[in-house]
């Protein structure tokens, strides 16, 4: 058997982190190894236990989750993927919490299979987003990338397939495979979905992801996506 994933419950709420952790438990496959009250517990924590997921309140005493997600994303050490758990549906929220480097967005009305699902899915090195802020997260980048594009289209810039590649910006450029499969992640398709409409295996999207995600420096396909619209790729 693989080993458990291991989560990090942060949250000024003590009968929350209760409650998260009664239903995180009870899950095969997952272990709550600490509990945080406070942004600065979260990242003292995080830096001695190295947890594979953080659960990340925003409003809390001491200091903001936005602002421990920053230090954790910036600590080379500690590779957790953070999820944003708040009761507040804020654009400014999402992202500012999306720019510190979280790979995750839920609201707290959440239902508990909808945290479960968070948790594993962040754990296997995908994002997860709130249905309910999807469509805002995709309008906004969508916006971005059409203000960067024209400044993109220089000699300087190599084109491949349908997208631009900064050179400048990517130690090692995309290939066209892996634009296309980029611009596909982009839109919010998963593995099986873009095997499918590119004709390849899952597999093969799994290793073009990798590559994706190896080459952007990106811990997982929230961030992969975020850099690829500042940067015109997507």
């Amino acid at each position: 058997m693989s080993a458990p994933i291991r989560v990090l419950i942060v949250d000024d709420h003590a009968m929350l982190r209760a409650g998260f952790r009664t239903i995180l438990d009870l899950q095969p496959d997952i272990e709550v190894v600490g509990e945080a009250g406070t942004g600065s517990e979260a990242v003292d924590l995080a830096g001695s236990l190295l947890p594979d997921v953080i659960t990340m309140d925003v409003q809390m005493p001491d200091m903001d989750g936005l602002e421990a997600t920053r230090r954790i994303t910036a600590d080379g050490r500690i590779r957790s993927s953070i999820a944003i758990v708040t009761t507040f549906d804020r654009d400014d929220y999402l992202f500012d919490a999306l720019d510190a480097g979280a790979s995750g967005f839920l609201l707290k009305n959440a239902g508990p299979e909808e945290l479960v699902a968070a948790v594993r899915a962040l754990a296997a090195g995908d994002g997860m987003l709130a249905p309910e802020v999807t469509r805002r997260v995709l309008q906004r980048f969508a916006a971005q990338s059409a203000a960067v594009r024209p400044a993109l289209e220089t000699p300087a810039i190599t084109m491949t397939g349908s997208a631009a590649l900064p050179s400048a910006e990517l130690p090692e450029p995309l290939t066209e495979r892996e634009a296309e499969v980029l611009r596909l992640v982009a839109e919010a398709w998963s593995n099986a979905e873009i095997a499918a409409e590119l004709f390849i295996g899952e597999a093969t999207v799994k290793t073009h992801v990798s590559r994706i995600l190896q080459k952007l420096g990106a811990r997982d396909r929230v961030q992969a996506v975020v850099l690829a619209h500042r940067l015109g790729l997507a």
